[in-house]
């Protein structure tokens, strides 16, 4: 995962916490009966998919963890299992009875209650197994790991001395993850207009006000986003670990709706390519 997601629609924090609070619920305590692996498409770490599956089998779960957006199982064998879920992968919560899907990757059976499946079509999720001492060296981008507004509480104060070390245009700086991790081109915009700044405000022109404002913005955007499950649109469809798809998009204000009135000033609300992707406005934003 690079630094920012310039041109692609990865899963954003919003849709990787709703997932480790899913699993949280659903597989800690668990014991891993059998592992197998259909292809190599999301074993990009290994020679075999023995290699991999070998290293479950027998294992308790004892923890589900987010770092960024890589979800981390603890296992009893004092191992980590690592899930990256891109912009199409989906760990997926089963019933041994229940058909396999088309894309199901991996799948992990329980000696009790079912079974854990890793579903990615497109093949840009990544799963392997690596000792809690060795996670920083399989993840060296976690050690430039910018805020995490969800897990760890920021204060205004905080945020804005950062931001105004910065002359990044706003919109980079936010979907940049060494400054705050897991905000992609959807949260972003949808942050912006919340705090009525925009895509192009250069960081440390900001106003004790801004500062406020967009601080209040993103934690209450990411809160909010996880409350409702993740946002699913047809670019990047989201579904939790039961199937079911995120509820945010019915709350989004400003991304891809161009051309509808905004609820702030109605007018139509803009787009414009920045960073090669689309960006989405109101006039009210300054």
């Amino acid at each position: 995962m690079s630094s920012s997601r310039a041109h692609t629609l990865e899963f954003e924090l919003p849709e990787v916490e709703t997932v480790r609070r899913d699993l949280e619920r659903e597989i800690i305590g668990r014991k891993v009966k059998a592992a197998e692996a259909a292809s190599m498409k999301c074993l990009r770490r290994y020679h075999t998919r023995k290699a991999f599956t070998s290293q479950l089998e027998g294992a308790k779960i004892v923890d589900v963890r987010r770092v960024g957006l890589h979800l981390v199982i603890e296992l009893s064998t004092e191992q980590l299992l690592v899930l990256s879920l891109g912009s199409s992968g989906s760990p997926r919560r089963n019933a041994n009875k229940n058909p396999r899907v088309a894309g199901t990757e991996v799948v992990i059976s329980f000696t009790q209650y079912g079974q854990l499946r890793f579903v990615d079509t497109e093949g840009t999720g990544q799963l392997f197994v690596v000792s809690d001492d060795d996670l920083d060296t399989a993840l060296p981008e976690v050690a430039g790991y910018g805020l995490d507004p969800v897990a760890t509480p920021i204060s205004w104060t905080e945020m804005g001395r950062m931001l105004l070390q910065r002359s990044d245009k706003l919109k980079a700086l936010l979907t940049d993850d060494t400054f705050v991790v897991g905000v992609g081109h959807i949260y972003a915009d949808e942050i912006l207009f919340e705090a009525g700044l925009r895509y192009d405000r250069v960081c440390n022109t900001l106003s004790t006000q801004e500062i406020r404002r967009l601080h209040r913005s993103l934690v209450g955007t990411m809160h909010d986003a996880v409350k409702y499950r993740g946002t699913s649109v047809p670019d990047r469809p989201f579904v939790d670990p039961f199937g079911q798809p995120g509820g945010y998009a019915t709350h989004l204000k400003v991304w891809g709706r161009h051309g509808a009135l905004s609820e702030r000033s109605r007018t139509p609300i803009k787009r414009i390519r920045f960073r090669g992707v689309w960006t989405y406005y109101c006039d009210t934003q300054v």
